[in-house]
């Protein structure tokens, strides 16, 4: 079960439930599989849906449904909505595939929690006997607040051992992803690491996924060709530190790539470390089918970067710009993120940081900072909002409360300016 949204805004940028097809993966021929994904938009019920539509590389917008605002965003002066499927269609489902023993649920963002509940809730009304286990950020970030949704088990982290002793199936690590549980499927994901080795005070990957670690080279192209004999012509990466320690890690995979001839559209959703692309590396990236370049900045304050994990200055960024177009990629497709709303914004010199970006020909992103429960600058934020209600780590909401609406809307519209500047002169 990969539950529904329930957030002001949503798009899908990607996104999978990889942790949970993993999971499913392990699994492989020593359990029956069924799958209901609300974010699923080429479920049938998507045909004729034109809002809906993918882009040229995937992407799109979810089918939603407006809702009334929860208590705690009655001042919040924006939509709330419910994004994903009809629920009448999972009621559907459970009527007529179940009952089954196992129900497993995706979870993701802490705050996406009211889709989580909805589920359970199904699931209990349906299948009163079926066992209910939950993973993911939500289940790792909040157990105490999970466990009062009724679900059976609980798994933290990345740490697997306690659910195979729980189910008693002994699993097989060498399994890519479910992926065959789609009916249709166009966009896939690979992740070749786990962890991270920078520990960002606003980052979540550190009490997630732990210190990085390298997956099994074997096990990615098996799952890299199984998406492709599956119809998939975009990639997107999930790892957190893709380019890290990518002489032993990504360039093996990608020169594995070019000898089969493999031929996919890659992206870099989750940041690229400006500090690791080399000349080298950005050639062959580019080479090999990367269509997106997508770099972690933040910040452009030099105070702010070594007060947050010192993870990329300006110079870092600029280099790995000019390696990337000389390597042949279109400055179009590079955009370089920044954080709106982190509880330092006073030292962060966001809007010098904005058009820092835009001086380099490049596309920036305002990612609304997410106060994230056990992060350093998380707990910081307890001193605007109950940390212990997930729902207040909402990422729109949270930038209104600590800038105000007037500023934070400023500061988007800046960035939309900045860029359509940028595509006129492009």
């Amino acid at each position: 079960m990969n539950p529904p949204i329930y957030d002001f805004s949503a798009y899908d940028f990607w996104l999978k439930p990889y942790g949970l097809l993993s999971v499913a993966g392990y699994l492989r021929g020593k359990a029956d599989f069924k799958l209901f994904d609300y974010l699923d938009r080429l479920h049938p019920f998507m045909i004729g849906q034109k809002k809906c539509e993918s882009d040229c590389w995937g992407k799109g917008r979810f089918y939603y449904q407006k809702i009334p605002n929860p208590k705690v965003f009655e001042t919040i002066p924006r939509y709330f909505r419910r994004f994903g499927l009809p629920r009448d269609l999972f009621r559907n489902f459970i009527r007529t595939e179940g009952p089954f023993d196992l129900v497993f649920v995706q979870t993701m963002m802490t705050y996406w929690y009211l889709g989580v509940q909805e589920v359970i809730e199904d699931i209990h009304e349906a299948w009163p006997k079926a066992k209910i286990i939950l993973g993911g950020n939500y289940a790792t970030l909040c157990g105490s607040h999970a466990r009062q949704l009724g679900s059976d088990f609980l798994v933290y982290g990345t740490n697997l051992q306690q659910l195979w002793e729980y189910l008693g199936i002994e699993p097989d690590s060498s399994q890519p992803a479910l992926w065959e549980v789609y009916e249709r499927l166009s966009t896939g994901v690979l992740k070749l690491s786990e962890g991270c080795p920078f520990e960002c005070t606003y980052c979540s990957v550190p009490k997630v996924y732990g210190k990085f670690r390298v997956r099994s080279m074997e096990r990615s192209l098996t799952e890299l060709e199984l998406l492709i004999r599956l119809g998939v012509k975009n990639i997107a990466f999930y790892d957190d530190a893709l380019l890290f320690r990518a002489e032993d890690v990504l360039a093996p995979l990608l020169q594995e790539v070019i000898k089969r001839r493999i031929k996919v559209n890659f992206h870099s959703p989750n940041a690229l470390n400006a500090r690791f692309l080399t000349k080298e590396l950005a050639q062959l990236i580019v080479r090999v089918g990367f269509k997106t370049f997508y770099l972690g900045f933040e910040s452009a304050s030099k105070r702010w970067q070594e007060n947050t994990g010192s993870k990329v200055f300006p110079s870092e960024l600029a280099e790995a710009v000019k390696h990337l177009i000389d390597a042949g990629a279109e400055p179009k497709s590079i955009t370089a993120y920044q954080i709106l709303g982190h509880p330092s914004s006073e030292i962060q010199e966001l809007e010098k940081s904005m058009r820092f970006v835009n001086s380099l020909g490049i596309r920036g992103m305002l990612a609304d900072f997410s106060p994230i429960p056990g992060t350093p600058d998380g707990e910081y934020c307890r001193r605007w909002i109950d940390m212990d209600e997930p729902l207040m780590h909402n990422k729109t909401a949270f930038p209104i409360i600590t800038l105000g609406f007037e500023e934070s809307n400023r500061l988007k519209d800046l960035q939309r300016k900045l860029n359509r500047t940028l595509s006129r002169a492009n």
